[in-house]
């Protein structure tokens, strides 16, 4: 920091003019974010000058980091008052999402998977947003857009936030969505919670025959995992379960599609993310 800006002592804090110089941005700028979001020193000290905590500072550096990815500074300013005030605030993430705002939805979805992880933001977060839209359409309310528009937004984070990790020195595990299945969503996560620790998978996504499973599974010598998912019964196929077991992989299966139907005993069913993550990790 520039001489003379540091801090009467660390309890005491820092001045805006110093926060702005090691932020690099105006002092305005820091006064106006701070009346807005409530995020610097409390605004109730007459007389006094207000001084900047480290945890203010780091704070501000979340929200920047945020605003240079393309979030609005209220959406930025949402992300990072937390993770308490965070976790699980799927009424935010829905106001957001209705208002199709993508910059906001990107911005929290992104703080809550740095926060909590991939499998709480799925579990905690995305899945109740998803009920609460989906309750919605069934009173008869058009929100089909804002479905598709979360959807995006989480894979598009799932991708950002927790990139795959070099699979050529992990490329046991397959993740494919059966022929004529598109709900590819939920394995996008599942790749992302791998990845969280460390481990790549191939993903094929949505709508997947089953002779290029076959031809998938072929390109890799040594034992191979493979998770199929099924969100409707119509694209439960017992071919492809059967297909992959032939090639000597082993078979899971996810998603609501397989609950009615009858399995050979060595094919493993998943019933949440965390098993799936746990399972093939």
């Amino acid at each position: 920091m520039p001489a003379g800006s540091a801090p009467v002592s660390d309890a005491a804090g820092y001045t805006v003019r110093a926060v702005a110089e090691r932020l690099g941005i105006p002092t305005a700028t820091l006064r106006s974010w701070n009346r807005r979001y409530n995020i610097g020193p409390a605004q109730d000290r007459p007389g006094k000058h207000r001084l900047y905590s480290e945890r203010d500072i780091a704070l501000l550096g979340q929200m920047l980091a945020l605003i240079r990815e393309g979030a609005t500074p209220a959406g930025a300013a949402a992300s990072v008052h937390g993770p308490l005030s965070m976790r699980g605030d799927t009424n935010t993430l829905l106001d957001a999402a209705f208002a199709l705002d993508t910059t906001t939805v990107s911005s929290l979805l992104a703080a809550h998977v740095r926060n909590d992880g991939v499998i709480d933001t799925w579990d905690q977060l995305c899945r109740p947003a998803f009920a609460d839209i989906i309750a919605r359409q069934d009173d008869g309310e058009g929100c089909i857009d804002v479905e598709h528009l979360l959807s995006w937004c989480i894979t598009s984070i799932m991708h950002r936030v927790v990139p795959p990790p070099d699979t050529r020195r992990s490329a046991s595990i397959l993740l494919a969505c059966t022929g004529g299945e598109t709900h590819a969503l939920p394995l996008e996560v599942l790749r992302a919670a791998l990845a969280e620790r460390g481990r790549g998978a191939r993903m094929l996504g949505a709508d997947v025959p089953t002779t290029a499973l076959t031809d998938a599974l072929a390109r890799h010598d040594g034992p191979t995992s493979v998770m199929l998912w099924s969100q409707q019964e119509s694209t439960a196929l017992t071919s492809a379960v059967r297909a992959c077991a032939g090639t000597g992989a082993r078979v899971f299966v996810g998603g609501p599609g397989w609950d009615e139907v009858i399995l050979p005993e060595t094919v493993t069913r998943v019933r949440s993310l965390a098993d799936a993550a746990d399972l093939l990790a």
